[in-house]
């Protein structure tokens, strides 16, 4: 008897940049003229990879193309890729968000997900009512939600706030609700996307000991999404990457690992600025050199002592913010944030007109040999507007030692620095 619960044969989906739904109706007439005539959809013929580094010359995308992969009864499977890579989209239509364009999946047992923050809550209904509410839509009895119920209130930490509606929670909050909503209402496949990544780090240990308890002792499948390489590692068995909206590598989770840290490409070349994903409008960047270049792949020494941070740019507006500067391995784990203003509550005010950030930051004397991946980010922790520049630069250490064991517990690092208007 196969043990296989979940399988997917040949599913793509295909969307329409700029097009809500299936497209203008000349375009459903043309699938409706070709389904009544026995035709392939004309429209699934054309469309371009999901390769969001490339500037399309199409308007259809292949955002899944050619999945075809089993589960079995309690693997526990990693989906690893690039942002846009197709991770989310793939567990969106496993959990029935959206519907694939082409293909079928074959699903043995309930599932229960946690794709985004807030997924399946109803914002004017309480935690408790909520509780039940996604108890009853995956055909559970009142009395098995109430013999839950203590235990999901208890993993999640909202005693206090149960009876409160959530749309007066946390992000955090939610997730911690929403995850325990979902690992505790017993599926048969747990399906949990990146969203971890807004709960606390105690929160996420407790979170992935939860998932191994219910894969190993209980025997259900987990399909988890993350960037954090390390929590892959400990939790997967089993590992799939994804690549441009296709499948590149599965197999057991070393190889998988190893296959994503070395064979999909990074393009690290370019300038800095190039980065950049995400600012306020009124805030325009001109350049960004660390070391006095604007290169995104550098080298430092041990023994330099500073690192030089140099932004230029021009705002509409007086700006009051902080720079940070994250350090981490290629697989994710974080190592120093360098950001003595966050800490300190030593928040700058960057004029209106011209600026120039110019920051010497304190490197530790104990760098070792290796690389180290940077994110930038610059912000007022009390206002919701940001630059963020995740993979700004890899900066090639030469250190005194192998690895990063004594970079670790860095994260109050200070910045010497001086913001001038020009």
């Amino acid at each position: 008897m196969s043990n296989t619960v979940i399988e997917f044969n040949n599913v793509g989906k295909q969307y329409i940049l700029g097009t809500i739904g299936t497209g203008t109706l000349s375009q459903d007439l043309n699938r409706w003229w070709a389904n009544i005539r026995g035709k392939e959809d004309p429209y699934l013929k054309i469309g371009e990879t999901n390769d969001r580094t490339q500037k399309s010359d199409s308007r259809f995308v292949w955002a899944l193309r050619d999945i075809n992969f089993k589960v079995e009864q309690g693997d526990v499977v990693g989906i690893i890729g690039k942002n846009g890579a197709g991770k989310s989209t793939l567990l969106k239509i496993l959990s029935r968000v959206t519907s694939p364009t082409t293909g079928d999946i074959k699903i043995k047992g309930r599932i229960a997900s946690l794709l985004e923050v807030g997924t399946g809550f109803h914002p004017e209904m309480t935690g408790r009512e909520n509780i039940f509410m996604n108890g009853s839509i995956m055909g559970m009895t009142k009395t098995e939600i109430k013999s839950k119920f203590d235990e999901i209130v208890d993993f999640a930490g909202v005693a206090k706030y149960v009876d409160t509606p959530v749309k007066r929670y946390s992000s955090g909050m939610m997730v911690r609700l929403g995850f325990a909503i979902a690992a505790h209402l017993e599926p048969e496949i747990l399906v949990v996307d990146e969203v971890l990544a807004v709960g606390d780090a105690e929160f996420q240990k407790k979170a992935i000991g939860k998932m191994q308890d219910v894969s190993k002792d209980e025997g259900r499948t987990v399909l988890f999404v993350s960037h954090n390489m390390a929590a892959v590692k400990s939790l997967c068995t089993r590992g799939i990457v994804m690549n441009n909206g296709e499948i590149a590598f599965r197999g057991n989770i070393n190889d998988a690992l190893k296959f994503y840290l070395n064979e999909i490409p990074t393009d690290m070349s370019g300038a800095i600025i190039n980065s950049i994903k995400q600012h306020k409008p009124s805030i325009h960047f001109n350049k960004i050199l660390i070391n006095g270049t604007e290169e995104r792949h550098s080298t430092i020494c041990s023994n330099q002592g500073l690192l030089n941070l140099r932004i230029e740019g021009y705002t509409e507006e007086e700006l009051k913010t902080d720079v940070m500067l994250i350090m981490r391995t290629k697989d994710g784990i974080p190592l120093a944030t360098l950001a003595e203003g966050h800490y300190r509550g030593m928040i700058q005010t960057i004029p209106k007109g011209s600026f120039v950030i110019n920051k010497d930051i304190v490197l530790p004397k104990f760098l070792s040999n290796g690389q180290l991946y940077c994110d930038l980010m610059m912000h007022h922790p009390m206002v919701e507007w940001q630059l963020l520049a995740t993979n700004c630069c890899i900066l090639d250490c030469e250190g005194n030692q192998e690895g990063f064991g004594h970079f670790m517990h860095q994260d109050r690092m200070g910045f010497l620095g001086l913001i001038t208007k020009e």
